[in-house]
C-alpha cells in the first residue's frame, strides 16, 4: 500500500433524503446534469481525481491545497449562479492518506467528511491546515471558525469557513453566541414532507407545543419560538445553527401525512460533536388532530428530556473534580442517584451537599437532594428513616422557596407528605407539580402513587 501527502475533498447534496423523497427522478435528472456540466469539470481543471461517489456525495484527491480550494469556490460559485434546489456541503482536509486499489484511506480523508458535514449550505470549511497552505495564494478570504470538536476525532479542530457571497467580507457572518451555563436546546421548526401547504399548521404547532413543554423543565434553556422559526423552510447546518442561537443541542423533526396516516419524526442531535443522542418514529391514526398533537409533544418530550438528562450526567461524571462546578457537581450527583445502589446514594448525598454549599440558592440542588432523602427511605437505605424524611421535607421546601416553578421540589413535598398521612395536602402538592410539568416522569409516576 502506498502512502501520500494529499489535499482531500469530500461534497455532500444538503438534504439529499428530503429532495429524493419529494421529486426522485427530477432529483438524479439535476444531480446528473449538476455533476456533468459543472463538478466534474470544475475538479478536472484543478487536477483533481474523484475518487468515488456515492449517490449523494463524493470523495476527491488532489496534490495542492491550492488547487483543491480553487476547485471547490468554483463549484460553489457555479452552483449559485446556476440555481435549483442542488445545493452542496463541502470540506477540505490535507493530511497523509494511504491509498489501496486507488481508494484513500486514514486520519485525514476522516476529517474531510467531518469538515463537509459542518460546513454551510452551499459553503465550504477547512481545517487550519489547509489555510496555512492557501493563505495569499488564492482570491477568496476564509473567516476563522475557532476551535471545533468532531466525532471520532481525538483532538479539536480550528477550522475556517466561506460561502458565495462572503469572497470580499469574510466577516459578515453571524457571530457564535455563548454558550449558556446549564444545559442548553434549540427545537427547529418541524418538515412537513407531505406536499401539502396546508399541513404546515399541524408541524408548527407541534414545534411549538414542543418548546413550551420542553420550557417547562427548570433545569435546562429552551430557545425561544421566534429564533429557531428563522430556519423555516432551510435545511440547515446543525452545527451552525446551534453556534448561531448559542445552544449544544437540536432537536429537529419533520411530519408526513397520507390520508388518515401520519408519521412523526423526530431526533436530538449533540452539535458539539455530531452525536445523535435520540431519534425516534411515530405512526399514527389521524382522528383528532389536537389530541394526536398533544399526544406526539408529549411522547417526544417525555423521550428526549431524559436523554438529555442522561447525556448531561455522563458528561459531568467525566470531568475532573477539581474543574467541577455547583452545577456539575448536581449533574454528577444525579448520575450517583440513578444508579440505585447503597454506595452511590452516599456519594450523591454527598455531592448535592457539596453543590448546595457551593451555590446556596441553586434550588434544583436541594429539590435532588429531597429526592435522594427520599430514596434513601423507600430503598432502605437509610438508618434514621424518620430524620431522613425530616431532611428530605426541608430541602424540598427550601427548593420551592427558591423557585416556586420546582417541579421536582413540590413533587417530593407531595410524596413525603403521603408518607405522613397528610393526604390532601400531598395531593395538592404534586397536583402543583404536574401542573409545572406535565411531562416529567417522576411526577407523573409520583401523582398516581399518592392517588393510589
Amino acid at each position: 500500500m502506498e502512502r501520500r501527502l494529499s489535499a482531500i475533498m469530500a461534497a455532500d447534496v444538503v438534504g439529499y433524503t428530503r429532495l429524493m423523497e419529494a421529486d426522485e427522478e427530477g432529483t438524479l435528472t439535476q444531480l446528473k446534469a449538476v455533476r456533468s456540466e459543472i463538478v466534474d469539470p470544475k475538479i478536472a481543471e484543478c487536477g483533481g481525481r474523484i475518487v468515488k461517489t456515492t449517490g449523494d456525495g463524493m470523495l476527491v484527491e488532489f496534490t495542492s491545497a491550492v488547487e483543491a480550494i480553487r476547485g471547490a469556490v468554483q463549484v460553489q460559485q457555479e452552483m449559485a449562479a446556476r440555481g435549483g434546489d442542488i445545493r452542496f456541503r463541502i470540506g477540505v482536509n490535507i493530511g497523509d492518506i494511504i491509498i489501496d486499489n486507488d481508494n484513500i484511506f486514514g486520519d485525514g480523508v476522516n476529517l474531510a467528511a467531518r469538515l463537509e458535514a459542518a460546513a454551510p449550505e452551499g459553503g465550504i470549511l477547512i481545517s487550519a491546515a489547509v489555510h496555512d497552505q492557501i493563505a495569499g495564494k488564492v482570491e477568496v478570504s476564509f473567516s476563522d471558525g475557532g476551535e471545533q470538536s468532531f466525532k471520532n476525532i481525538l483532538k479539536s479542530v480550528r477550522v475556517w469557513r466561506w460561502q458565495v457571497g462572503n469572497e470580499s467580507s469574510p466577516g459578515t457572518e453571524k457571530a457564535p453566541l455563548a454558550l449558556p451555563d446549564k444545559p442548553s436546546i434549540a427545537v427547529l421548526p418541524f418538515n412537513n414532507m407531505s406536499g401539502d401547504p396546508e399541513q404546515e399548521y399541524f408541524s408548527d404547532g407541534i414545534t411549538e407545543d414542543i418548546i413550551t413543554a420542553l420550557s417547562k423543565f427548570r433545569w435546562f434553556f429552551v430557545t425561544a419560538r421566534n429564533s429557531t422559526f428563522a430556519y423555516k423552510g432551510q435545511s440547515p447546518n446543525i452545527p451552525q445553527v446551534a453556534r448561531e442561537l448559542g445552544v449544544q443541542y437540536v432537536l429537529e423533526g419533520s411530519v408526513r401525512k397520507a390520508g388518515k396516516r401520519v408519521r412523526i419524526t423526530g431526533q436530538l442531535i449533540d452539535a458539539l460533536d455530531g452525536n445523535h443522542i435520540w431519534a425516534e418514529r411515530y405512526d399514527r391514526e389521524l382522528v383528532d388532530i389536537f389530541d394526536l398533537q398533544d399526544e406526539i409533544t408529549s411522547a417526544i418530550t417525555g423521550a428526549v428530556a431524559p436523554e438529555l438528562a442522561a447525556t448531561v450526567r455522563k458528561r459531568s461524571v467525566q470531568k475532573a473534580s477539581e474543574f467541577l462546578d455547583a452545577w456539575d457537581l448536581h449533574n454528577r450527583a444525579m448520575w450517583h442517584l440513578y444508579r440505585f445502589n447503597q454506595e452511590d446514594a452516599a456519594s450523591a448525598m454527598e455531592l448535592f451537599e457539596r453543590a448546595i454549599a457551593a451555590a446556596p440558592g441553586f434550588a434544583a440542588a436541594h429539590a435532588s437532594l429531597a429526592y435522594q432523602q427520599f430514596l434513601n427511605v423507600i430503598l432502605g437505605y437509610s438508618d434514621n428513616p424518620v430524620a431522613s424524611l425530616e431532611a428530605g421535607l426541608r430541602a424540598a421546601k427550601r427548593a420551592v422557596e427558591l423557585d416556586e416553578k420546582d417541579s421536582l421540589g413540590h413533587c417530593m413535598i407531595g410524596r413525603i407528605l403521603c408518607m405522613y398521612g397528610q393526604n390532601d395536602a400531598s395531593i395538592a402538592a404534586t397536583e402543583r407539580a404536574l401542573d409545572l410539568n406535565p411531562n416529567s416522569f417522576i411526577v407523573r409516576l409520583s401523582m398516581g402513587m399518592v392517588l393510589a
